[in-house]
């Protein structure tokens, strides 16, 4: 579980071929690496990975097929990640609970200055656009960020310059995609709802 507070930008090094997936090594830069250990989270770029191996500031991560199919950003030397340690519960919160499990790839429409902000315009895929709401969270690349506004499947943020200072965000550009977790809340309403109508239908028959 992570937070969605990026605690630093780390860089993909090397990728080496593994089976269908990847064997990644990642220079995680100003990240803190004290207490981390063999077989820990970090979140890359709203993807979570399993550490299985340290060396000094360099982590390596193995990502299957499937992962790769669902995201984007993880596949090019060179790419920048945003990075986030697990969460420790018992300390502050100051995003939003996030799994670390990319429902959906977006794509960015506009990427512009506004007034003494940024405004990012996103469009949700359609299996996901109906979770997003004005004014509620969603993940971007890993960053918690809340929803100004939605009209279908776009939906328009508002980024300080400070958030694109400390992120990959700073590299965006029309057209990209970025990889888009819902809310967590969203999901459990949305069963529930389901579950009410499947057992309405059966008590029905």
């Amino acid at each position: 579980m992570f937070s969605g507070i990026v605690a630093a930008v780390g860089r993909i090094e090397q990728i080496e071929p593994l089976g269908d997936g990847l064997r990644l090594t990642v220079d995680t830069g100003s990240l803190d690496l004290n207490g981390v250990a063999l077989g820990d989270s970090i979140a890359n770029s709203g993807v979570c990975l399993t550490v299985i191996e340290l060396d000094g500031n360099r982590v390596k991560f193995d990502v299957s097929r499937e992962t790769l199919n669902c995201s984007v950003g993880l596949d090019h030397v060179g790419s920048e990640v945003n990075l986030e340690k697990a969460l420790a519960l018992n300390g502050l919160i100051g995003g939003h609970l996030v799994t670390g499990h990319v429902d959906g790839i977006g794509e960015i429409m506009n990427f512009a200055p506004l007034a003494e902000s940024f405004e990012l315009v996103l469009r949700a895929p359609d299996a996901i656009a109906g979770y997003i709401a004005r004014k509620g969270s969603v993940t971007v690349n890993g960053v918690s960020l809340t929803v100004n506004d939605v009209h279908g499947r776009d939906f328009s943020i508002n980024l300080i310059p400070h958030t694109i200072a400390v992120t990959n965000f700073k590299h965006f550009k029309t057209g990209d995609r970025v990889n888009l977790e819902i809310d967590l809340i969203a999901r459990y309403v949305e069963r529930m709802l389901a579950w009410r109508e499947e057992r309405g239908a059966e008590e029905s028959v």
